[in-house]
């Protein structure tokens, strides 16, 4: 009998310990003690050939700031692949890429590797992207000091829709998004707290009625913050982060 699916990621930063310290707790942490998880985080640095290993550069035509080398970048593909036994899917981090969500998660969960090149500075070579074949994708229209978050965040949106890694499938099957909506409001004990109180219907023990509360509560939500679910052109939104 096969066993589970082991999903390779790889993650290409002048910061290891950044990225280090954001793998290291959680559901991708231990699905890495697990063995479902195989991740890979690689000192750009460590691709440079000049002995001081200089990875950016002034921008031609002038301007602010410094861009990164494309050569870095290149070999450390290329170290990848040949370790990886193949292309796999690159991802460089960009605000100009296309707008991650729930669908993008559900794609590149469903390929054999993926790999971050996590961009800083005024950005990266642009010869980079078509040499490695790589996609460019961003987590939202605002400007971050670096890759490594949005590398972290898409990393982990992935990760909970490999079987196995989240501990309660129906949870995954039910996040924000994965449905095209939001999900229902959640709530635990107390029952009655600092004067609120729990919804009647999920004290019942009717399942039926808290199955048909849950679609109409979460079909309200969405429709009263973010009814562009509903038209099929969603934005971006923070959705459910269940640590399971």
């Amino acid at each position: 009998m096969d066993g589970p699916r082991i999903v390779v990621f790889d993650i290409v930063t002048i910061f290891p310990a950044m990225i280090d310290a954001g793998l290291a707790e959680g559901v991708v942490g231990r699905a890495r003690a697990r063995g479902l998880l195989d991740v890979a985080v690689h000192d750009l640095r460590s691709f440079t050939t000049d002995r001081h290993h200089v990875v950016d550069d002034m921008p031609f035509g002038g301007g602010p700031g410094m861009v990164m080398k494309a050569e870095p970048f290149h070999l450390a593909v290329e170290a990848i692949r040949e370790r990886r036994g193949g292309p796999g899917l690159v991802v460089m981090t960009s605000p100009a890429g296309r707008r991650f969500d729930q669908a993008a998660a559900e794609r590149m969960a469903r390929e054999t590797s993926v790999t971050w090149l996590c961009g800083r500075y005024e950005g990266v070579d642009e010869r980079l992207v078509d040499a490695v074949g790589a996609e460019e994708w961003s987590i939202g229209d605002y400007v971050l000091s670096g890759g490594e978050l949005p590398a972290l965040v898409m990393l982990d949106a992935i990760a909970r829709l490999v079987p196995g890694v989240v501990g309660d499938e129906r949870s995954v099957s039910n996040d924000s998004f994965s449905a095209g909506q939001l999900d229902y409001p959640h709530y635990t004990r107390p029952a009655v707290w600092r004067g609120r109180a729990v919804p009647e219907v999920l004290l019942s023990g009717h399942h039926g009625e808290i199955e048909r509360w849950r679609r109409e509560a979460a079909d309200t939500r969405t429709r009263a913050r973010r009814p562009d679910l509903l038209s099929g052109t969603p934005g971006l939104v923070e959705g459910k982060g269940e640590d399971r």
